[in-house]
C-alpha cells in the first residue's frame, strides 16, 4: 500500500541528503530510497508530506516517528524565526526535518564522517553494509542492513580494508567493542542528560566534541546538542559571536540542521547578508 506521510513544511531532497544520515539515494526527481533499522522505504515528495511507497501497514508507526511527526515544525520554525538570520536561512532551508535514527548506526556512520565529505561518507557507509549487514528483503529486491555491533566487535581492522575507510578502521572497531562489552552502554543514553551521554560517548577512540554531539541529535533526540563543525563555526564566528540567540533554545539541534544547510549552501549570500547587518 501507498500511505500519506502528513509532514508539513518537509523537503525531502534537505532532509535526507543533507548530512544527517548516509543511506537515501535520490533515484529519480522527487523520488528517494534507503534503509533505517532493518526497514526500506522508496518515498516521494507531495504538498505537504511525502508518500511512503509499497509499505505495511504495520510499519507506518515505524516511519512517522523516524520522520519525526510528533514535533510541531510549524511552530519550531516560528519561534527560530524571532531571530533575523535564521528567518533569512529559513526561507529557503527551512524543510529540513530531524531524523530520528538507530544509535549504533549514527555513532558507527558519523565516525566515519571525520575529515569527510558527505559523498564520501556515504560511499563507505554502503560498502560496510554491503560486506557486513544482514540482508533486508523487500518488494523492490534485496538491500542491506548496517551491521549489529556484534558483528563489527569481531572484526580485526584489516577485515575493514574493502570499504576503504583508512585511519577511521580501528575507531569503527573500537566503537563496536564498547558498545558490545558494554563499557559504553550506548540506549542507556537516553536516560541521561546531554553532559552525562556526552562524557560517555567520548570515552570511544575517535569520538570527540562533533562526533559525540552529532550522535546525541540524531541517535537521541537531544536537541541541546550543536555539533560544530567547519561550517557551523563560520556561522557562529560570522553572525552569533555572542553566542546562539535565546529563541534557538529548546531546538538548537534543528537550528544546527537549518543554519549548516544554509551555509554550506549559500555562502556567497550569507556573507552579503552579514555585511548588510554589521
Amino acid at each position: 500500500m501507498d500511505y500519506f506521510l502528513n509532514a508539513p513544511l518537509i523537503d525531502l531532497e534537505k532532509t535526507l541528503l543533507c548530512g544527517q544520515a548516509f543511506r537515501w539515494k535520490k533515484i529519480d526527481e522527487g523520488l528517494y530510497e534507503g534503509v533505517a533499522h532493518n526497514h526500506y522505504l522508496k518515498l516521494s515528495q507531495a504538498e505537504d508530506g511525502a508518500v511512503l511507497h509499497n509499505i505495511c501497514e504495520k510499519d507506518i508507526p515505524f516511519w512517522e516517528n523516524y520522520f519525526d511527526l510528533q514535533t510541531d515544525y510549524k511552530k519550531v520554525l516560528e519561534q527560530l524565526s524571532q531571530d533575523s538570520i535564521m528567518r533569512e536561512a529559513i526561507i529557503n532551508h527551512g524543510g529540513i526535518r530531524l531524523l530520528r535514527q538507530e544509535p549504533f548506526e549514527t555513532l558507527i556512520s558519523f565516525i566515519i564522517s571525520q575529515n569527510n565529505n558527505i559523498k564520501r561518507i556515504s560511499g563507505i557507509v554502503e560498502r560496510l553494509c554491503d560486506e557486513f549487514g544482514e540482508d533486508v528483503v523487500s518488494d523492490e529486491g534485496v538491500y542491506k542492513a548496517f551491521p549489529t555491533a556484534e558483528v563489527l566487535a569481531s572484526l580485526e581492522e584489516p577485515m575493514l580494508s574493502p570499504i576503504r575507510a583508512g585511519f577511521r578502521n580501528r575507531y569503527i572497531i573500537d566503537g563496536a567493542r564498547k558498545v558490545y562489552y558494554g563499557d559504553v552502554k550506548l540506549y542507556d543514553l537516553y536516560n541521561l542528560s546531554y553532559d552525562g551521554a556526552k562524557a560517555e560517548l567520548l570515552k570511544i577512540t575517535g569520538v570527540g566534541n562533533k562526533v559525540a554531539d552529532c550522535v546525541l541529535l540524531f541517535g537521541f533526540y537531544k536537541m541541546e546538542s550543536f555539533p560544530e563543525d567547519v561550517w557551523i563555526k563560520r556561522v557562529l564566528s560570522e553572525f552569533y559571536p555572542k553566542g546562539i540567540p535565546l529563541c534557538f533554545k529548546g531546538y538548537e539541534g534543528i537550528a544546527q540542521q537549518i543554519l549548516f544547510d544554509y551555509i554550506r549552501n549559500n555562502s556567497e549570500r550569507t556573507e552579503k547578508y552579514a555585511k548588510s547587518n554589521q
